[in-house]
């Protein structure tokens, strides 16, 4: 069995939309009085929206009520969104475009795995949603990463065997859910420093196409 489909993570892989995550949040934590820095946004890298806040809070004295959660989560998006709306094709992250057009040159199936719920709208303020030939996102699951059900759903849609896919992740939750759906780890940027990653990159500009779909032994 070889490799016929690339799953790619949007945020940090084709995109980076860190910095706004991170300017969104420290926004909301400021208005809540709950300290948060830059280390602390780094363990939400690849988790949910929800999952991210509960990180958050637990630096707060304060309990919030599920109500009360969900009504950050909403101003935290909505904070979010409106600075996505600096995005534009010149943010493709380097490497990407050659890479598509590289997979689609092999007849490679490609997609999109990632748990942001923004990912149709970021796909198209960047103008890469006609490039994908499958999208799994926020919006079709009900596990965000380490759990491996985006992926499992890009593999499904694209109509490929999961131990036929490679998955290109920049964090940790991502290279986890990769090895749990028994696919190839492709780990980038901060995920490159994964153990269980087996390919890592700092970036995309020098992959080696030919060693991307070669299959690995799934290493959990």
């Amino acid at each position: 069995m070889k490799i016929s489909a690339v799953i790619f993570d949007l945020d940090g892989v084709i995109v980076s939309t860190d910095e706004y995550h991170y300017q969104a949040w420290k926004q909301i934590s400021g208005q809540e009085n709950i300290y948060f820095d830059r280390k602390i946004n780094e363990r939400l890298r690849g988790v949910s929206r929800m999952e991210s806040l509960d990180i958050i809070l637990s630096h707060s004295d304060k309990a919030y009520s599920e109500s009360e959660k969900q009504q950050l989560a909403l101003r935290k998006n909505d904070i979010y969104c409106e600075l996505l709306n600096k995005l534009s094709p010149n943010d493709i992250l380097p490497g990407v475009i050659n890479l598509l057009i590289s997979l689609k040159a092999r007849d490679i199936k490609i997609a999109i795995g990632s748990s942001s719920k923004n990912t149709p709208f970021i796909l198209e303020q960047i103008g890469l949603t006609a490039n994908f030939d499958a999208i799994a996102d926020g919006n079709c699951i009900k596990n965000s990463k380490p759990d491996p059900e985006v992926f499992l759903l890009a593999a499904k849609m694209l109509g490929v065997n999961p131990q036929e896919c490679a998955v290109i992740e920049d964090a940790q939750a991502g290279i986890d859910a990769a090895k749990a759906a028994e696919m190839k780890a492709v780990g980038i940027g901060s995920a490159a420093n994964c153990l269980n990653a087996d390919m890592k990159l700092q970036d995309l500009t020098n992959l080696d196409i030919d060693q991307l779909l070669e299959v690995n032994e799934i290493r959990s």
